[in-house]
C-alpha cells in the first residue's frame, strides 16, 4: 500500500479558467435535476456546469463554444450526461453526442438509455419517450417535449442530415478539421446554440489539431466572443512527475473516485510523456525528466578529482543482465564526495565477483553494497564464497540513498570525473515511485543505468559504514590505479 500523501483530494479549481461573464446559470437547475438520478455533481463539476450553462438577459447561452480539458477517469462523461438531461428534459433541445469510435458513442448512448428505459425506478422519464432507436449508427432517444439525443461516430460525414442546438464532441484529442467541418453546420440553424468540445492532451500521433487550436486561441485572446475553457493541468519544463502535490492539482476526482494506488501504478507502468500527458494534462510537451540538470551536472565536472583514504564500494547488474558496474564513493579532503565507476563490461556478470575479491584484497574498503532484490542478488552467495560480506540494502534504504545523491548533487557537494558511462546514465535516468520515495529507474531500455545505480549505493555505504561502531586495526589500501 502506498504511504499516505500530504495532499487528500483533488483539486475542485481549474488551472485555467476562461468563462465569459453572465446574467445568471442554470447548473442548479440541472444539479438538482440530475441528483434525482443519481448524479450528484462534485464542486469541480458544478464549476463545468455553471460555465456551460451561464445565460445572457435574454436567456440566451454566454458560452456557445465551449472547451474542457481534464485527465483521464476523473468524470468528464458525468458532466456530459447532466449537460444532456437537462437540455432534452428541462429545455427540449436537440443534442447531437459524437465521439471518436464507435464503441465510445455507443457506450454514451447506452448510459443515457439506462435512464429512460428503466421504468421502474424512473417511470417519469419512460414517459416522455417518443421514440427510442438502437440501431448502430442510429442511437437516438426522442422525447414527447421534441427534446432528443443522438449519438454518432465522428468521420467527414458523419454530421450530414442533423440539425440540433447542442453540439458534443466527446474525445476532442483525435478530432480532424475535416470531421468538425462536417458536424459545426449542425447547429448553425439553431436560435440558441452551443458547441461542447472536452478532451485530454492530443498524443503525438492523434489529429488533434481542432482541440489544440481552440486551446490556443482561448488562451491567447484570440478566440471568438462566447467562448469558455476550462483546463485541469501542470504547465513548464519543470514539473516533478512524481510530486503528489501535482497529482492532486490536476486531477479534480483524486482520492475520490479515482486511486492513489490506481496513479501510482499509472506513473510506473507509464513512460513521462505518457503520464505527463494522459494524468497530469500537460499540452506543452513533457516537462524536463533529467532529474539532475544536466548543465548543474557539468558544473560538478572535476577531471583531477581524487579519491580519499576511506572507500566504500557498490555494484549493480542490469534487468537483463547485459551490463554491470562496480562504482566507488570516497570523502575528499576538502569535505566533497568524489564518485568513480572502476569497473562495467558487457555481457554475463559472473566477472564481478572475482573483480570485487581483487578490490578488496587491495583497498580494504569500509563496506560493500548490492541490492539483492533486484539481478545483483545472484551474485550474492559467489560472493560471500569469496569471503566478501556485502551490505544488502533495502527498498527503504535504496530510496534514502537516491535521495542523499540527489541532494549531494543539488547542493554541490560531489563531483565526478566526466566519465561518459555515468553521464550517459544519469541522463537516461527518471525516477519511479517507491512509496513516498523514489529509486532510479531507465527512460527506455536503451539506457544501461548500472553505473548510476553503483555509484548512489556507494555513497550510501560510506556514510553507513562511517556512522556503524569503529572497528580498531583497520588498514586502509594505499593511493594508486584501481
Amino acid at each position: 500500500m502506498t504511504n499516505s500523501p500530504s495532499v487528500e483530494l483533488g483539486s475542485q479549481v481549474p488551472r485555467v479558467a476562461l468563462v465569459p461573464e453572465s446574467h445568471g446559470d442554470a447548473s442548479d437547475d440541472a444539479a438538482f435535476l440530475a441528483a434525482g438520478y443519481g448524479l450528484t455533481p462534485d464542486e469541480w463539476q458544478r464549476t463545468v456546469l455553471r460555465a456551460w450553462l451561464g445565460y445572457d438577459e435574454e436567456g440566451n447561452w454566454t458560452t456557445t463554444r465551449a472547451g474542457l480539458a481534464v485527465p483521464r477517469q476523473n468524470g468528464k462523461n458525468a458532466i456530459i450526461e447532466i449537460r444532456e438531461l437537462y437540455g432534452m428534459i428541462a429545455l427540449g433541445e436537440r443534442i447531437l453526442h459524437t465521439a471518436h469510435e464507435v464503441k465510445t458513442a455507443r457506450k454514451a448512448f447506452k448510459r443515457i438509455l439506462s435512464f429512460f428505459e428503466n421504468t421502474r425506478k424512473y417511470p417519469e422519464l419512460a414517459k416522455l419517450v417518443l421514440e427510442i432507436r438502437k440501431a448502430n449508427g442510429q442511437e437516438a432517444i426522442i422525447l414527447k417535449n421534441g427534446g432528443s439525443v443522438e449519438f454518432a461516430a465522428r468521420s467527414k460525414s458523419s454530421g450530414r442530415g442533423f440539425s440540433v442546438d447542442v453540439l458534443i464532441m466527446d474525445e476532442a484529442q483525435e478530432f480532424s478539421d475535416d470531421a468538425y467541418e462536417a458536424l459545426l453546420p449542425t447547429i448553425s440553424a439553431s436560435a440558441n446554440p452551443q458547441q461542447i468540445l472536452t478532451g485530454t492532451p492530443p498524443g503525438p500521433t492523434q489529429n488533434g489539431e481542432v482541440f489544440a487550436r481552440f486551446r490556443e486561441s482561448a488562451l491567447d485572446g484570440t478566440c471568438p466572443i462566447g467562448t469558455s475553457w476550462i483546463e485541469w493541468s501542470c504547465t513548464g519544463r519543470s514539473v516533478n512527475l512524481n510530486d503528489r502535490a501535482n497529482w492532486a492539482a490536476t486531477n479534480p476526482a483524486l482520492g475520490i473516485r479515482l486511486s492513489w494506488d490506481f496513479t501510482e501504478g499509472e506513473r510506473a507502468s507509464f513512460s513521462d510523456e505518457g503520464f505527463a500527458r494522459e494524468r497530469l494534462g500537460m499540452w506543452d510537451g513533457v516537462a524536463s525528466h533529467e532529474v539532475i540538470d544536466m548543465g548543474l551536472w557539468a558544473d560538478l565536472l572535476d577531471p583531477e578529482s581524487r579519491k580519499g583514504r576511506k572507500l566504500a564500494f557498490a555494484l549493480d547488474v542490469a534487468p537483463d543482465r547485459s551490463m554491470a558496474s562496480i562504482a566507488v564513493a570516497s570523502m575528499r579532503e576538502d569535505g566533497l564526495w568524489h564518485i568513480e565507476i572502476i569497473d562495467r563490461r558487457k555481457g554475463a556478470p559472473t566477472w564481478v565477483v572475482d573483480r570485487l575479491a581483487e578490490l578488496n584484497t587491495k583497498w580494504k574498503p569500509l563496506g560493500i553494497a548490492m541490492d539483492a532484490a533486484g539481478p545483483a542478488g545472484s551474485l550474492l552467495s559467489d560472493l560471500t564464497a569469496k569471503g566478501i560480506t556485502p551490505t544488502v540494502v533495502n527498498a527503504r534504504e535504496v530510496g534514502q540513498a537516491c535521495g542523499a545523491f540527489y541532494d549531494a548533487a543539488m547542493e554541490g557537494r560531489l563531483r565526478h570525473r566526466g566519465q561518459d558511462e555515468l553521464t550517459t546514465a544519469l541522463a537516461g535516468a527518471k525516477q519511479r515511485v517507491l512509496g513516498d520515495a523514489w529509486a532510479w529507474h531507465r527512460k527506455d531500455s536503451a539506457t544501461d543505468i548500472t553505473p548510476l545505480v553503483a555509484v548512489t549505493l556507494a555513497m550510501s555505504e560510506y556514510v553507513r559504514q562511517e556512522n556503524a561502531p569503529k572497528r580498531s586495526g583497520k588498514v586502509w589500501g594505499s593511493y594508486g590505479s584501481w
